[in-house]
């Protein structure tokens, strides 16, 4: 008798969807799909005669449906104002989730607008400008909206992290003990915070290079928002500035594209003081929070990468980062 293996993670077929997505999307003629990223969620480039789409296959057991719902309700709140994102596309019966029947279990999969341009990490100043504009932009709509998923708080982004990076690494490398030392530090920064001039609203939490494109107007798209929560705006300031960090080791080149980042975001809404002061410490604790969720969805996708070695350049880069804004733990 033929029995079926368990499995953790399968990946669908590019073929099984260009079927399904034909019969169930208002396409024009035949559909092509094509597989181009299994990690978190995987991720399918969908053509038909005449545009492109992404169509992403939820990791099993990654997000709720509610959370789904909650992003796509999000997206097309988004849309509906006008500010530059990947929408989500209904299909002929008016339904944006499509359930899969996987080896592992129902998976979650919905199709995306193809964000116009292309995807660099070397964009010029002007378009740095311009992320910082469109950010903005996004934030206008999001500030005050809520939504139902994380809010990105102390428990989230420090004290779970931390439970799960010394699960997965143990309590007594120099690198855990530091970053322990450093989130008791960011807790007591936020702790001291005014509230009252913290802008609140739904984040991205993701936003750099990899998650956006740009066109050759330097018009930018946001996408993939699949770590959305409610949160300080700020959050998203202060990660995009990190990553620029971490991107361009050229100091001067780095200070020249984050000074337009921010006169861009600031041609819209105005950064506070208070956010101002949080940005150099905000960004280390999402940090803290991906890495954590690397160890915790190891077994999912392929991050052969999550090992100490990785552990111990993350912290590098936080080092030099701190130097760079007098940082103390």
């Amino acid at each position: 008798m033929k029995t079926t293996v368990p499995v953790l993670q399968s990946t669908i077929t590019p073929d099984y969807l260009s079927t399904l997505i034909q019969e169930k999307y208002p396409v024009i003629g035949e559909v092509q799909c094509e597989l181009f990223r299994a990690a978190m969620n995987h991720l399918y480039k969908v053509t038909d005669a005449q545009d492109n789409y992404v169509f992403r296959v939820y990791t099993y057991n990654w997000r709720t449906r509610l959370e789904i719902e909650e992003e796509l309700r999000l997206l097309l709140h988004l849309k509906e104002n006008n500010t530059p994102v990947a929408y989500p596309i209904a299909d002929s019966s008016g339904v944006f989730i499509q359930e899969i029947e996987a080896p592992e279990g129902i998976r979650y999969g919905v199709l995306f607008s193809y964000a116009r341009g292309t995807k660099t990490a070397r964009f010029s100043k002007e378009a740095s400008f311009a992320i910082g504009k469109g950010l903005a932009k996004v934030h206008q709509v999001t500030e005050n909206f809520s939504i139902d998923r994380t809010t990105y708080n102390n428990t989230v982004l420090l004290h779970e992290s931390m439970q799960r990076l010394q699960k997965f690494f143990g309590r007594e490398s120099e690198e855990i003990i530091f970053l322990q030392q450093l989130s008791n530090r960011l807790e007591a920064k936020f702790n001291e915070a005014n509230e009252t001039n913290l802008r609140r609203g739904v984040v991205h939490l993701d936003v750099w290079f990899d998650n956006m494109h740009i066109d050759e107007t330097d018009a930018v798209t946001f996408f993939d928002f699949d770590f959305c929560g409610n949160g300080w705006l700020c959050l998203d300031v202060s990660y995009f500035l990190y990553q620029l960090f971490y991107t361009h080791p050229n100091v001067s080149e780095y200070e020249e594209k984050a000074a337009a980042f921010l006169q861009g975001y600031e041609s819209e809404i105005i950064i506070t003081d208070v956010e101002k002061e949080l940005l150099p410490y905000a960004c280390l604790s999402i940090i803290v929070y991906y890495l954590s969720i690397q160890c915790d969805r190891f077994e999912y996708w392929t991050n052969i990468f999550v090992n100490e070695d990785h552990l111990k350049r993350n912290v590098g880069v936080f080092k030099r980062w701190m130097v760079y804004h007098g940082v103390e733990v």
